[in-house]
Parts: C-alpha cells; sequence; structure tokens
C-alpha cells in the first residue's frame, strides 16, 4: 500500500530561479536551445558514428556510450524544466518525482562510470598502443558497455523504493527544477536514515570514479613525460583534450554544489540553483560540441555529411 494514502502531502512543488518569476518565460527561450542543441548535437555524434565503419574502434564507441548518457540525462529533466519556466506548472506528483529522479540519478551514475572507461582507454591508447586494439576488441567494449548499464541501474534502483516508504508531512516545496533523492528526502517526516546512508554510498561511488580518472591521468602524464620527442607528447596529450573538458565539465559542478553545502554559511540560493541547474544542462550540450572541435576525425565526418547535402 502506498504511504501516500495516508499522508498530506498529495504532490510535491518545483522552484524555478527564485526572484526572477516574472521573466521565467524569456528564462525558457536560452533553456529550450541549450536542450535543442544537446539533443541534437548527441543524436548526430550517434548517427556519425554508427553509420561511419571507419569510427567503428573503442574510442568512439565509449564516445557513443558518453552521448547516450548526456541524451538520458537531457530527456530525464526536460519535461520539469519546460513546464515550470514555460507554463509555471510547479506540481508534480510522488510517483512522477521519484521515476524523474531515478532516471537523473541513474544517467548521472552512467556518465561518471563512462567518463572513467574513457580514462583508462585513453591510458591504454597512449601506454600501450601495440597491443590496444588486441585488449579493447567490439566484444570488450560492448561486454564494457552492458557492465556500465547494469552498474547504473543496481545503485539507482532502491531510490524511488525507499523514497516511497517515507511519510511526508506538509512540506513539499523541492529546491529545483527537478526531483533529486536527497532534496526529496529532506522533506519526510519520518525516520530517512536509510535514505541518507544509501544516497551517501552512491555519492562516493561517483567521488570514487573521479578519483581514479584523477589516477588515471596521473599514469598518463607518466607515460607522456617518458616520451623522448615533444611533439609526440604535445600528440599524445592531445587526444586527451577532450576527456579533460567533459571530465571538467561534469564533475565541477558536482564538487561546487558539495563544497557549497559542506562549507559555504551564507549561500545564496539563487547561485546553488543556477550550478545545480548547470550540472544538467552544460554536459549534455558542451560535450558534443567540444568533441566535433576536438576530434578530427568526428569533425570530418559531421562537415562532409553537412557539404554533401547542402551540394544537392
Amino acid at each position: 500500500m502506498s504511504v501516500f494514502n495516508d499522508s498530506e502531502v498529495k504532490f510535491f512543488l518545483l522552484i524555478g530561479i527564485p526572484g526572477l518569476e516574472h521573466a521565467h518565460i524569456w528564462i525558457s527561450i536560452p533553456i529550450c536551445l541549450m536542450y535543442l542543441v544537446a539533443i541534437i548535437g548527441n543524436c548526430t555524434i550517434l548517427f556519425i558514428i554508427k553509420t561511419e565503419p571507419s569510427l567503428h574502434e573503442p574510442m568512439y564507441y565509449f564516445l557513443a556510450m558518453l552521448a547516450v548518457s548526456d541524451m538520458g540525462l537531457s530527456l530525464s529533466s526536460l519535461p520539469t524544466m519546460l513546464r515550470i519556466f514555460l507554463f509555471s506548472a510547479m506540481e508534480i506528483s510522488p510517483n512522477a518525482c521519484f521515476a524523474q529522479e531515478f532516471f537523473i540519478h541513474g544517467f548521472t551514475v552512467m556518465e561518471s562510470s563512462v567518463l572513467l572507461i574513457m580514462s583508462l582507454d585513453r591510458f591504454l591508447a597512449i601506454h600501450n598502443p601495440l597491443r590496444y586494439s588486441s585488449i579493447l576488441t567490439s566484444k570488450t567494449v560492448a561486454k564494457v558497455g552492458l557492465i556500465l548499464a547494469i552498474r547504473s541501474i543496481i545503485l539507482v534502483l532502491p531510490f524511488p523504493f525507499t523514497l516511497r516508504r517515507l511519510k511526508y508531512c506538509q512540506k513539499n516545496i523541492l529546491s529545483h527544477s527537478y526531483c533529486l533523492h536527497q532534496d526529496t528526502m529532506k522533506l519526510a517526516c519520518s525516520d530517512n536514515r536509510i535514505n541518507f546512508i544509501y544516497g551517501f554510498f552512491v555519492a562516493l561511488c561517483t567521488m570514487l570514479d573521479f578519483m581514479l580518472i584523477a589516477l588515471s591521468y596521473v599514469m598518463i602524464l607518466s607515460t607522456v613525460l617518458s616520451i623522448a620527442s615533444l611533439a609526440e607528447r604535445l600528440k599524445a596529450l592531445n587526444t586527451c583534450v577532450s576527456h579533460i573538458c567533459a571530465v571538467l565539465t561534469f564533475y565541477v559542478p558536482i564538487i561546487l554544489l558539495a563544497a557549497m553545502h559542506r562549507f559555504a554559511k551564507h549561500k545564496s540560493p539563487l547561485v546553488v540553483i543556477l550550478i545545480a541547474d548547470m550540472f544538467l544542462l552544460l554536459p549534455p550540450l558542451m560535450n558534443p560540441i567540444v568533441y566535433c572541435v576536438k576530434t578530427r576525425q568526428i569533425r570530418e565526418k559531421v562537415l562532409g555529411k553537412l557539404l554533401h547535402k547542402c551540394g544537392r
């Protein structure tokens, strides 16, 4: 039986940007454009990788996984973000809220996992290029992708079920334009220790991914410095630039939010909300742009497709 039969709270209220409610319709324009560019950009990446046999390599398969997780983040947050900024519709049912936070956290964990495996891919390509193709075969990449998807689902699957067990009394205003586990559980008037402990465990898993990424780059740097030729060093490092940008775009907002919640005594709610919104908007927007600009093979294929269509 659902706890909501005995609860006073029948719906949650999401918020837009406090103090700028009168400008929500104008704010919706750049938000819509960001979503549009993110979806088109990631669809383009997936289409190019699928249709070009020359890109059927481990690096691009992992890039496709990154594009899928970016698409998931965009599509998970898009419904409530646009409802709030376009139509001022703040209400969301508990079940819809729990479903949204499951997908948002699931694709967040997946993106973190993909960024980790991409860093290991770069280390292997630089440290042992002769065995790279024999180690990372198509079958191995497929198995890795399946493991990442299963890991993401298993880690966040308890979230909606543990949230449903809580009782929500009177307080129903959430802190963002979308549902998050830690935000929703704070509204509960029943014991939420299990939710707090498990949420902290999932956050630690994400931070462990970040630490392993940092460790992989220490090993990459050590390998690059052992290369005699300066030109070869720069060439090797250049293959990592796009991935470094993706890592920074994804993890910097997470670290900033965690630091503000932990250390900032007089943090601005507006700044917290803007950083939280950027966390879901920026990675799906920036990753396709960065990879198209910095990865020659992707850039050439995209331009080739565009010029071919224009020349018809």
